[in-house]
């Protein structure tokens, strides 16, 4: 009639681990019945589950390195474990490629955290459990791990949005003054204007990415390879494709400009492409938002404050420049019907985004 109850927050944050491919296991001193009882509890244990995913102290200890190898990934429950049974446990699981995090709080836990990748012990631990770990749960909550796993995930997340954004407008420009100087006509983009577009690009954008919330959906996917590049294939194939269309377009407006025209492009021309060059990477800002979510790039678009702040930075420097720059960055100004007209057809750079999102939403 003793029970040591679970924690409120246990089971939940389990099913956010089972979710996101994070497989969970228990090591325990206790019996096998009360171990499967606790793993019932959380939701780790489930009645369809056979003998293979539990195991005994003793029985572990008989099993050869090869044949724990062949097992570890079907087993939830090691009952009655012995003090170096965890740590044998880590490294079999490492040997399998898995990346492996230990929580402990006692001193025969020590050996374990110190040979995993993470060791995360309790604030009301040990000190050598505190001094074998990586970081220590000061609220002793299992739940802090989940929360810590959705930080980072939407960290790397972040960080691949901000890659395709800035590789992106790489592409576009890169392309784009290569073109200008291969046809002969007016150098596209000058230098000062490119170093607005570094600003946007380096600065702006990576305040505005890196500033937003982590998102519980990145608890969907499974956890990725470590040694995967952090530019994946289908990034990659978005950069260069989204650099190429970006290019064919303002290229075909160039050409266009220098055609038209019986003196070649005049700087009223070269400020409409300027501007339009800046309005499509405004534009696709959001799609970068979007990146990896399937959600549509509005989707808590009133919570993403940084994001809202530098897409306004972005529209009154550029208005700025464009009105006052003169001779340093070769511009004249606009008028409000040019302004409305470039903003209008850049948009459908988002418009097509999100219905590519929706698309895959739907599949």
């Amino acid at each position: 009639a003793i029970s040591d109850p679970v924690r409120e927050e246990v089971p939940g944050a389990i099913g956010e681990c089972l979710r996101a491919g994070i497989k969970v296991k228990i090591v325990t001193g206790d019996t096998p019945e009360t171990a499967k009882e606790i793993g019932r509890q959380i939701g780790l244990w489930e009645p369809g589950d056979a003998q293979r995913n539990l195991i005994t102290g003793p029985e572990f200890a008989s099993l050869s390195d090869a044949e724990l190898d062949e097992r570890v990934l079907d087993l939830k429950i090691i009952a009655r474990a012995r003090p170096l049974d965890k740590r044998r446990l880590v490294e079999s699981l490492q040997r399998m490629g898995q990346v492996v995090a230990v929580t402990g709080d006692g001193t025969n836990d020590a050996p374990a955290l110190h040979h995993a990748h993470v060791g995360l012990s309790l604030g009301s631990g040990s000190s050598v459990a505190k001094e074998a770990s990586d970081m220590t749960l000061l609220d002793d909550s299992f739940a802090s791990i989940v929360h810590a796993v959705m930080w980072g995930r939407s960290l790397y997340r972040n960080i691949q949005r901000f890659l395709y954004y800035q590789l992106v407008v790489n592409v576009t420009a890169l392309l784009l003054v290569l073109f200008g100087s291969v046809v002969g006509t007016e150098l596209p983009l000058t230098v000062t204007q490119i170093l607005w577009v570094n600003l946007i690009m380096d600065t702006f954008a990576a305040m505005a990415l890196a500033s937003l919330p982590p998102s519980a959906d990145v608890m969907d996917a499974p956890p990725r390879n470590r040694h995967d590049f952090i530019i994946s294939r289908s990034m990659g194939r978005a950069i260069l494709l989204t650099g190429i269309v970006f290019f064919v377009l303002m290229g075909g407006f160039l050409l266009y400009c220098e055609r038209n025209g019986s003196d070649g492009i005049s700087v009223h021309e070269l400020t409409l492409f300027f501007t339009t060059f800046v309005m499509v990477q405004w534009w696709n800002l959001f799609n970068a938002k979007a990146l990896g979510s399937r959600r549509s790039a509005f989707n808590g678009l009133r919570y993403d404050r940084g994001l809202l702040l530098v897409l306004s930075l972005v529209l009154v420097g550029q208005w700025a420049i464009v009105t006052f720059g003169g001779r340093m960055f070769r511009t004249e100004p606009l008028t409000p019907y040019e302004w409305a007209t470039v903003i209008t057809i850049t948009s459908p750079v988002l418009w097509i985004g999100e219905l590519l999102r929706k698309l895959l939403m739907k599949r």
